[in-house]
């Protein structure tokens, strides 16, 4: 399966976001990638989450999902992309990955679970948390592709949920902060991710100045196989679930585990 991650420098300019959008996935299309990925909050992205990201939120019939689904369906691609989802219980929209496949349907939708309350920043402030704990897969190919968002990263947890969901490929669509080391960790948790679970870990993130861009390819056994620098870019890779099932028969981790901790036991324990 062949996939590419676009980074690209989203703002409030929803309209424009969406030709963002459009080209990325026809640029992905040309150089022969069924699965495109984008970041997060490719619908609508400032430096800081605030307030106005309730204003710019849209229900998944909007105007730029509907969008979505119609560059998905002309270029005959899936399509996972960051948006700012309404939420009809809570003034706080959710931070979506909306997955749309190649005729046009919604697939899979993941809202983030783990909310960016950390180096200064408040997410929680202006955005709700996924009222599920549950991993969110989809299919293309015949590869699994389990999705998670940006700080979810920093989550061994939710990595290896997916994992026991089938996850062969992870994506991270991302809007990575930066900062001093912030880059490096960006790099290590995703190789950290991809060798603790022996699967493909994607990482898409926007561009400077808000985010870091330096999207990255890594393979199940933590070699990244390709990166890219800060400006907006598309970077395309051939992926073959022969790979996982290679490294987990040389490194059979998951099948050596002796304990599990559920959700529950963490909760009662809290």
């Amino acid at each position: 399966m062949r996939l590419s991650l676009v980074q690209i420098d989203a703002g409030v300019d929803k309209t424009r976001n969406l030709e963002l959008v459009r080209d990325g996935a026809r640029a992905a299309r040309d150089a022969g990638a069924r699965l495109v990925a984008f970041p997060e909050f490719s619908m609508y992205e400032k430096k800081v989450v605030d307030g106005t990201f309730a204003g710019a939120a849209e229900p998944l019939g909007g105007p730029f999902a509907t969008g979505l689904a119609a560059i998905a369906a002309e270029l005959a691609v899936t399509l996972v992309v960051g948006i700012v989802e309404s939420n009809p219980n809570d003034p706080r929209p959710f931070n979506t990955l909306l997955v749309v496949d190649e005729t046009g349907r919604v697939r899979a939708r993941y809202r983030k679970v783990h909310l960016f309350d950390s180096y200064g920043f408040h997410e929680s402030a202006c955005i709700a948390p996924s009222p599920s704990l549950e991993p969110v897969v989809f299919d293309v190919d015949g590869i699994t592709v389990g999705l998670m968002t940006c700080y979810d990263l920093r989550f061994p947890e939710l990595g290896r949920e997916l994992a026991d969901a089938g996850a062969e490929l992870v994506l991270v669509c991302s809007s990575w902060v930066p900062g001093e080391g912030k880059a490096d960790q960006w790099r290590v948790l995703a190789q950290a991710r991809a060798i603790e679970n022996s699967y493909f870990v994607g990482a898409v993130s926007q561009t400077p100045p808000v985010s870091i861009g330096r999207s990255l390819l890594v393979d199940p056994l933590g070699a990244i196989v390709g990166e890219l620098d800060e400006p907006p870019a598309l970077g395309t890779f051939d992926l073959d679930p022969a790979d996982v099932i290679a490294a987990r028969e040389k490194n059979p981790a998951l099948t050596h585990r002796r304990y599990s901790i559920s959700r529950e036991e963490s909760a009662l324990s809290a």
